[in-house]
């Protein structure tokens, strides 16, 4: 029985090695950091290593870019999707991530130029200039448009040039998407979803509270609270239940994007050129650290974050780069050293690609 029992151990102890030694011998699948050129004629998306930051792809958009003053131009879904918008063209370009590298899939048709992407409930959501559209998501394929709205002001009537700045998903029913629409307080638009996920033009339009001034990036809770900038009066809002539910000095100047990690969000304040993390209960949004990094190059313009990796665009002496900082699960953000130079004078979204386990797989 002893003789049984020893031989058992030992061959299972083989198979674990074996196991072992199988993913060992699996070739590591980067973390990629995704930013766009935003040429006004011929936009292009450059890929990056996160970990060696040497440039791996330039891979064209198919299309126009020229987009300012947003967030979210580019986004990514599960590490396998990237999805950036061609302002100039009516469209937005999609990739495919195969092993390191991305592949062009496709353009698709929006209904007013786009500026803003996220993805949520089978769908890809873009917000426009006037509109917001959903397309479905096929087996992990974008897909045909299937919903679309008209964006709204407080006031009444389409908003201004320039005044759309992010479109985000709050929960299976619904859609945020910030309107800056200076010198007005501005306008944060709850846009209805059907059953399935596409957008309807059920769209209700909440002012920004007073003595603000322009909502702008945001992030949302699992607990569907979202916490949104207020840039131009360099505030925090906590929105809930279709309001703002409570309103801070974020501390810092100009609090524009935000990514959220867990239970923190990071925002980009352009006037400071710093982050800052910030916490919220559900109730109440709290300025946890007013400077957790610094971003000397430049003024940031957009950040987003995956996998312990945070990446930040700025803009600064005529040029766009692109700093990469480590994070760990107590929000603590460390320099990945020097900024990368993007060589591009306005570039325009960021996104942090983590390794899946499905892409894992496929190697």
């Amino acid at each position: 029985m002893c003789r049984w029992m020893l031989l058992k151990n030992v061959v299972a102890l083989a198979l674990v090695a074996g196991c072992v030694a199988a993913r060992a011998d699996q070739p590591n699948v980067s973390t990629l950091a995704v930013v766009m050129t935003n040429d006004a004629q011929v936009n292009q998306i450059k890929v990056y290593d996160a970990r060696t930051k040497a440039l791996v792809q330039t891979l064209a958009t198919d299309g126009k870019g020229g987009v300012g003053g947003n967030a979210r131009g580019v986004k990514q879904l599960e590490g396998e999707i990237v999805a950036a918008v061609n302002f100039g063209s009516n469209s937005v370009a999609v990739f495919r991530r195969h092993g390191d590298r991305l592949r062009f899939d496709k353009t698709v048709t929006t209904t007013s130029p786009p500026v803003s992407i996220d993805f949520g409930n089978d769908h890809m959501y873009v917000a426009g200039a006037t509109t917001v559209d959903s397309f479905e998501l096929q087996h992990g394929t974008v897909g045909w448009r299937d919903g679309s709205a008209r964006l709204q002001l407080v006031g009444g009537g389409a908003p201004p040039d320039g005044s759309t700045a992010q479109v985000g998903v709050l929960d299976n029913k619904t859609l945020l998407v910030t309107l800056k629409t200076d010198p007005d307080p501005g306008t944060v638009d709850v846009v209805r979803l059907n059953s399935r996920g596409a957008v309807t033009d059920a769209v209700i339009a909440v002012s920004a509270p007073a003595g603000t001034l322009t909502p702008f990036g945001f992030s949302v809770y699992p607990d569907g609270t979202a916490l949104i900038t207020l840039a131009h009066s360099s505030q925090d809002g906590l929105f809930r239940n279709g309001a703002f539910a409570a309103v801070i000095e974020a501390g810092q100047g100009a609090p524009c994007w935000t990514t959220r990690v867990g239970k923190y969000v990071f925002s980009a304040n352009t006037a400071s050129q710093t982050i800052s993390r910030l916490a919220s209960t559900g109730a109440n949004v709290f300025v946890d650290q007013p400077i957790a990094a610094q971003i000397p190059g430049g003024s940031p313009s957009d950040i987003d974050a995956d996998k312990g990796v945070m990446g930040v665009i700025d803009h600064g002496g005529g040029q766009s780069h692109l700093t990469l900082l480590a994070y760990n699960v107590f929000g603590e953000l460390t320099s990945g050293g020097a900024a990368i130079n993007i060589g591009v004078t306005n570039a325009n979204g960021v996104a942090i690609l983590g390794a899946t386990s499905r892409e894992r797989d496929r190697n």
